[in-house]
């Protein structure tokens, strides 16, 4: 039960701070990387939720193909954090200072709120004994999610030969030879 508790908020602080980093880098690449322990610290929350093939998803689908992708293209691009700098308006410090201070405070009464005053407590929940199993979730993705499901495959086969042109066309501009 400790345990459990401990991975859950150690995992949601991951998931939260590399979703937080991924927003905040200058450098694709980088925040692709923080994407990725985002992603893997969700994983490991679905599978203490016992959704064993969610968590796998999570990892195998997008951790493992999907950023391996957005990687790709990146490299392909050539694309790097310089060229994302431009004129963007900078923070001030006090700015910076107030806004960490707020979200301690905010921190500290979510704890004080929910670790300190008891309020959680091990609620019985019912889970439906194939919950997060493979049946439950390739019946719902090949009947009622179908179209979003093949509308999804399109979309990520058009993004690979949007990003291919692109980049043969960015290397012809720089007069390349393909």
């Amino acid at each position: 039960m400790v345990l459990d508790t401990v991975i859950f908020y150690s995992c949601a602080i991951f998931a939260v701070g590399g979703a937080v980093m991924m927003i905040l880098q200058r450098n694709p690449i980088a925040s692709v990387l923080y994407m990725i322990v985002s992603l893997v610290a969700q994983a490991v929350l679905y599978v203490q939720l016992s959704a064993l093939f969610v968590g796998a998803l999570l990892i195998i689908v997008y951790a493992g193909a999907i950023l391996v992708l957005f990687l790709f293209v990146i490299m392909i691009l050539n694309l790097r954090g310089e060229r994302f700098e431009g004129d963007r308006p900078k923070l001030g410090l006090p700015t910076k200072y107030g806004l960490v201070v707020v979200f301690f405070v905010e921190i500290v009464i979510i704890i004080k709120q929910t670790v300190f005053s008891g309020s959680i407590a091990p609620s019985p929940i019912i889970v439906a004994s194939d919950f997060g199993n493979v049946k439950p979730v390739a019946e719902l993705l090949f009947t009622k999610y179908l179209f979003p499901f093949e509308l999804t495959s399109i979309l990520l086969l058009v993004a690979i030969i949007g990003a291919v042109l692109m980049a043969k066309k960015e290397k012809n501009d720089r007069g390349e030879q393909i």
